[in-house]
């Protein structure tokens, strides 16, 4: 999952540097719809006992929290790339274990203690460090890592209203349900883009929508929603850990970008807290 999602941003840059973000997430939604589809008909086990049959009272639910939480998460991060820097938009999306940790501690699960509130503090802290400095590849930005930061905050709340979902219907049901879903929605917007589509567009940009349709959206989150059947919600959400590192030093190997020294130092301060904030 770390390497999947790592690599998604480097993919997600590159589709958005010659394509709409709009466009590349509709097409992105609709695609993983359709490859979600046969995954679910075909390994899904209506049997198993540790779960229950979905009914059609169950349909609202399922949809809004997949919907929101996944397609809507992907929408906000997809625009957050067009908008700033992979370095600082992965940093920004490290904060998603700080935003559980705080969506836990609102529904009762977790309790905040004075370390937690202190990692909380000094990854607040990184992240202003990261917003005073210049990144040396000027392609970061305040409103694109305020969008990311909407994302993440998408994606912690499908991690804790997630976890029962997933413990109660399967993994396969939640995550089928929000791409099938969204994919219906974003279908209509999917088709009208390509009436402005750009007159041309790389084998390297529609590369980077297909490997986003297939691999984060649908084996990341399988293996994710999987994590949270058995494991705290904070704790599967520890793996930004690695993530915004390795995907800062893809970004810096194959886009070029070039992170200042202010950001060096708020990252480290965002990822210690992160840290202390989740340490058993």
């Amino acid at each position: 999952m770390l390497v999947i999602w790592s690599t998604n941003y480097i993919f997600a840059k590159l589709a958005v540097r010659e394509m709409p973000a709009l466009w590349v997430v509709c097409l992105r939604t609709v695609l993983s719809g359709l490859f979600m589809w046969p995954l679910y008909t075909t390994v899904r086990r209506p049997g198993d006992p540790r779960l229950r049959a979905w009914s059609s009272k169950d349909v609202p639910k399922l949809l809004t929290v997949g919907v929101l939480g996944i397609v809507g998460n992907q929408l906000l991060f997809v625009w957050a790339l067009s908008k700033t820097s992979v370095a600082h938009g992965a940093i920004v999306g490290a904060l998603s274990p700080v935003l559980v940790l705080l969506g836990s501690a609102s529904a009762g699960l977790e309790r905040l203690t004075p370390r937690k509130i202190t990692g909380m503090v000094a990854a607040a802290l990184g992240v202003a460090v990261i917003q005073l400095g210049r990144s040396g590849s000027g392609t970061a930005a305040p409103l694109g890592d305020l969008i990311m930061l909407g994302s993440s905050a998408l994606f912690s709340a499908f991690s804790v209203l997630g976890k029962k979902l997933a413990a109660e219907f399967g993994t396969f049901t939640v995550n089928a349900f929000a791409f099938m879903g969204g994919g219906l929605l974003a279908l209509p917007f999917a088709a009208l883009g390509f009436w402005h589509a750009p007159s041309h567009i790389s084998l390297v940009a529609w590369s980077g929508v297909l490997y986003m349709s297939i691999f984060p959206s649908i084996f990341g989150y399988l293996i994710y929603a999987y994590a949270l059947r058995y494991l705290p919600a904070s704790r599967v959400a520890s793996v930004s850990y690695l993530q915004p590192i390795c995907a800062t030093l893809l970004a810096v190997l194959l886009l070029h970008e070039l992170p200042g020294v202010a950001f060096a130092g708020g990252a480290a301060l965002v990822l210690g807290g992160v840290w202390v904030a989740q340490v058993r």
